[in-house]
């Protein structure tokens, strides 16, 4: 068993979906070792920045956190810096930067992580996709990564819609989330979803699944 095969990986399924009050982010609960066992149910893929900014994440949980540490400072650095809020185009660029330079560093343990990032500024709402090697994607309607994506995004095709509330848009993520769960193996333990509204960042659903059985 090599290095990586010892660290806690998430297979994950993280979905954004643009409605017309804002945007909506959605991930599984579950953690595994090296894919094969389920080290945690309870891994929370869909975290706040700030009231304005969060983010869904996925592959190597050490790295993860570490980027969400960064990044949830430097953003604020910047704006006591500025004395103003940043733009969301600025804090995905930044957080852009750090999963980029996170690759392609030396180590024997290779970086690799990846983010769905909504946010909301006084010029709107966005959502944008962190791909494994820092590049960056604009979606106007929505995205899903991880191992859990076909199954979600056929979900995903088949119900979204432009004109969606915020009620149709979390029940539409929640039961593209339930899809993967269902199929793919990387994917389960529960549903954790965040709204990004002109009243800022709140989560929304939360679902813990037990799959326990009893006699």
């Amino acid at each position: 068993m090599n290095t990586e095969e010892l660290l806690h990986k998430t297979g994950t399924t993280n979905v954004g979906i643009v409605f017309k009050e804002g945007i909506v982010l959605a991930a599984d609960r579950k953690m595994t070792l090296g894919g094969m066992i389920v080290s945690s149910k309870k891994f929370e893929k869909v975290v706040m920045i700030n009231e304005d900014l969060a983010m869904t994440v996925a592959g190597l949980v050490s790295d993860v956190q570490l980027i969400t540490k960064i990044i949830r400072a430097q953003v604020k650095l910047d704006e006591l810096r500025r004395g103003k809020k940043i733009k969301t185009t600025e804090a995905v660029s930044l957080l852009s930067n750090l999963v980029y330079n996170n690759s392609r560093k030396f180590s024997a343990i290779p970086g690799v992580t990846g983010f769905l990032v909504g946010g909301r500024d006084k010029e709107g709402f966005y959502l944008y996709e962190l791909g494994m090697d820092g590049s960056l994607t604009k979606f106007d309607d929505y995205t899903t990564t991880g191992s859990g994506m076909l199954f979600a995004t056929g979900v995903l095709e088949a119900n979204f819609k432009e004109d969606l509330n915020l009620d149709e848009a979390i029940k539409l993520a929640v039961k593209a989330v339930n899809a993967a769960i269902q199929r793919d193996t990387g994917s389960g333990s529960g549903i954790d979803v965040l709204a990004i509204t002109k009243d800022g960042v709140k989560k929304v659903f939360a679902k813990q699944i037990d799959s326990r059985i009893s006699a």
